[in-house]
């Protein structure tokens, strides 16, 4: 049952808003952009995003998601940071995060980076007494979250081209 034009034009923005959410952790990002599609075939009954598009939305969907915990902990691996290092920058990441939000909300994603990054080189540092080597473990773990951002967005854009491709 094909839907109203305006029916694509709406998810297409709501995929829109997921895809700035692969920037900005407040907004959903990839999650979004699949549940846009999966509500959009769904109403149409699969007749234009088909089981065989949606199961390749959803592997990709699934990429995206998995990124931030995959793509960080292989930079971290590879860095040389501890599982310790690793909950320290998740600990004050949250509350660099949360004292972000106080400055406007636009200082959230920088604060909670930097945060993060300051728990992985503090215990790192604690842990090796070297700052080289935390640098080492800091840079790995920054590397990975910039790398599963870029990920993410990346997939994102994939999933609404392939939507739009279909849809249109």
């Amino acid at each position: 049952m094909p839907l109203p034009e305006w029916a694509f034009w709406l998810t297409l923005g709501v995929m829109v808003v997921g895809l700035i959410g692969t920037v900005i952790p407040v907004l959903p990002g990839v999650e979004l952009i699949w549940l846009a599609a999966l509500v959009y075939a769904i109403a149409e009954r699969f007749a234009t995003i088909d089981p065989l598009t949606f199961a390749a939305l959803t592997a990709l969907a699934a990429i995206g998601i998995t990124a931030n915990i995959w793509a960080s902990h292989l930079g971290s691996h590879l860095g040389g940071a501890s599982w310790q290092a690793l909950l320290a920058g998740l600990g004050l990441g949250a509350v660099g995060f949360l004292l972000g939000l106080f400055v406007g909300g636009i200082g959230a994603v920088p604060v909670g980076l930097i945060g993060a990054l300051a728990g992985v080189l503090l215990v790192e540092y604690h842990r090796r007494k070297d700052w080289r080597g935390a640098a080492r473990a800091g840079t790995g773990w920054l590397v990975g979250c910039l790398l599963s951002g870029f990920i993410q967005m990346a997939v994102g854009i994939v999933m609404i081209l392939i939507f739009v491709w279909q849809g249109l």
